[in-house]
């Protein structure tokens, strides 16, 4: 029998194996589920294996399926990556650019980078994947990742994205300083209430002030945990006098224009390195280059 899988076959199933499911396939590719399902069976009958087991919840690969996934993934990318440039060549940019990033970049760094990518590229579709924990990108199926200074893999390509510098600054609102004093030195931070963040592997983001020509780490009353993956929330429970709050001094710059929150040891305050924008030094697809491109201009390189 004539084999008749096409490479749009193999790219049905292979977007059901990343999606997990038949439904979720069909709206990343904009075709009706039933289609979907033809498709994986039409595959199936012409190979003559069963690739996918199917229950009420969820879709997951046989040992046959796997083991096609896995030959097909890197063949596919590479026609991908060739109708890409072949596009690009034209003049036009075009694909799907995905993103691994941490909680701490999505407040205010990726919007403006995004909109001015979709602005220059309006083919291009980005899809952002929120982890703080470090992930091999490549395994991920990400096209780049966005990580703080010694956490960037040392094989990668990376370049700065957003500030090249930043603060974890302190703040609180007027009403709790009010009612508590406000902290003269480090040492004082002991006795007041805090807002904490969590880190994935466990221990509380730490509070590090300057301290001379060394730096301090304080450890004040935790009174609100949060996880790190909900940064930028923390900034309501602040407001709302709970306590102090250690964040990106650049999310909290409007807070401390408008009065809502006050700065809190603004002196101590710490400088650490800005995020950067890493990737594989190889078959980076027309859509990461000119995200590149775009991360260049607006960090002056």
């Amino acid at each position: 029998m004539k084999n008749s899988v096409s490479h749009d076959d193999l790219g049905v199933f292979l977007t059901v194996v990343r999606e997990g499911g038949f439904r979720a396939a069909a709206r990343r590719l904009g075709l009706a589920p039933s289609k979907v399902s033809t498709t994986i069976t039409r595959i199936e009958t012409e190979l003559g294996v069963p690739l996918l087991i199917r229950t009420t919840r969820s879709v997951r690969t046989t040992e046959a399926g796997q083991a096609l996934a896995e030959r097909i993934a890197p063949h596919l990318a590479g026609l991908d990556a060739a109708r890409g440039e072949i596009a690009d060549a034209a003049g036009r940019v075009r694909g799907r650019l995905k993103l691994n990033a941490p909680g701490a970049v999505m407040p205010d760094i990726l919007p403006r980078l995004l909109a001015t990518l979709t602005a220059r590229h309006p083919a291009v579709e980005t899809e952002i994947v929120v982890e703080n924990r470090l992930v091999d990108i490549v395994a991920a199926g990400c096209d780049a990742g966005i990580r703080y200074g010694d956490f960037v893999a040392k094989d990668m390509v990376s370049i700065p994205i957003g500030p090249r510098t930043q603060q974890i600054a302190l703040a609180a609102a007027p009403q709790y300083l009010e009612a508590r004093g406000t902290p003269a030195d480090p040492e004082d931070l002991a006795l007041h209430e805090a807002i904490r963040y969590r880190l994935p592997d466990g221990p509380f983001l730490p509070w590090t002030l300057r301290d001379g020509a060394g730096t301090i780490s304080v450890q004040p009353v935790t009174r609100l945990v949060l996880s790190v993956d909900a940064l930028d929330t923390g900034r309501a429970y602040a407001r709302a006098g709970i306590g102090i709050i250690g964040a990106f001094r650049n999310w909290l710059e409007e807070d401390f224009a408008n009065g809502l929150l006050v700065p809190v040891l603004p002196d101590r305050w710490c400088d650490m390195e800005g995020p950067r924008l890493y990737y594989p030094s190889r078959f980076g697809s027309a859509a990461l280059r000119a995200f590149v491109e775009i991360c260049r201009d607006a960090s002056g390189r």
